[in-house]
């Protein structure tokens, strides 16, 4: 843990060493006063939420809540929470997941990908800095069907090493993207080709497996989708990446109020397909209207069940089906409260069904 004297982001104050678990450290100020922040220099931890406030006076010091209350008395609160809502869904730069139309080289589909960090607005003015792929984040979309032979190319235009993983994807060993076990490095200014015929349907994703705690997080990573022939579809079918780390807590690239609405008619289905690549756990709430849980890392349940919840962990894949039974606005975002809102008003992990 760190305390940076000098400003809200600089770390020029004084740490502690790393804290093993179970364990404690002690963190020695010397004299300070003012507004500071705590926060844990882990990379990705802080953007993760791992910050905290410390207000310090002469006579004492206050906890974080009480930093909080003094920076936002209730009007203040009100009107920082109705005016985030006002502007949603607000319009920022770049869009992820975006669909990717393959070039076809004979009965090969090749998809072109290529990583190199971007400046990515999160929200509104909340401009960080991100690793993509193909200037996007989540990257592009990739969709193919059972029995397809694909070829994916990755361009590393970054300043470090590289590698692609397919994850949930049944591939041969050799395409398998782990750096040292499967395949060598894909080092900066570097091009690896993978190749395979696709075997298993379902919600997968790729991503990075190199420097992974950073690399995905910071968004190297895209839905790999595989449909099985004859597939009954939904009517809207929908990606909702779940990320967390060095570009906050984000549905397809982006926090509230920039989060982007899924519209809908009433009586019609929707299917939503929850892909989490971060590092923390993200239950999935809808408000006015049930979930009914159709598969599990591209498995499909024999007996789908109904959730009002649904928990979605690191690396997990979930697929729902939602009938738009409640016309309305309808609240939906991750059920642990700090992924979501604040007393600046809702941000991070917040979007809505609309149902005309």
């Amino acid at each position: 843990m760190a305390f940076p004297t000098t400003s809200p982001s600089g770390g020029g104050g004084p740490q502690t060493p790393s804290i093993a678990p179970g364990k404690e450290a002690t963190l020695h100020l010397g004299k300070v006063e003012g507004n500071l922040t705590l926060f844990c220099t882990i990379p990705g931890h802080r953007d993760a939420g791992m910050q905290s406030a410390l207000v310090v006076n002469q006579g004492g010091t206050h906890s974080p809540a009480t930093a909080a209350s003094q920076a936002h008395d209730p009007k203040a609160m009100d009107a920082s929470y109705m005016a985030g809502v006002k502007a949603f869904p607000a319009k920022t730069k770049g869009m992820g997941n975006q669909p990717m139309t393959p070039l076809m080289q004979g009965a090969v589909k090749v998809f072109d990908l290529t990583a190199e960090e971007i400046d990515w607005e999160v929200a509104p003015g909340e401009i960080k800095r991100g690793m993509a792929f193909n200037g996007m984040i989540p990257g592009p979309a990739i969709r193919a069907t059972v029995g397809d032979r694909v070829r994916i190319v990755l361009h590393n235009k970054l300043k470090e090493s590289t590698a692609l993983h397919f994850h949930g994807v049944i591939v041969p060993n050799d395409q398998d993207g782990v750096p040292g076990i499967t395949q060598p490095l894909v080092e900066p200014g570097q091009t690896f080709t993978y190749e395979f015929t696709l075997r298993n349907s379902g919600t997968h994703m790729y991503h990075s497996h190199m420097n992974a705690q950073m690399q995905v997080p910071a968004g190297l990573l895209g839905a790999f989708i595989i449909a099985a022939p004859g597939e009954v579809k939904a009517t809207h079918d929908e990606l909702m990446v779940l990320n967390d780390g060095p570009l906050g807590y984000t549905i397809n690239g982006k926090g509230f109020p920039a989060t982007q609405p899924i519209v809908v008619k009433q009586g019609e289905q929707l299917r939503v397909r929850y892909m989490n690549e971060g590092n923390q756990i993200h239950p999935m709430h809808l408000h006015g209207m049930v979930q009914t849980v159709v598969a599990l890392d591209g498995i499909p349940f024999p007996t789908p069940y109904q959730q009002d919840t649904v928990m979605v962990a690191p690396g997990q894949r979930v697929d729902v089906l939602i009938t738009a039974t409640e016309k309305g606005v309808w609240a939906y975002h991750c059920h642990i409260l700090t992924h979501a809102e604040g007393p600046q008003g809702m941000f991070g992990m917040v979007t809505a069904l609309i149902v005309n």
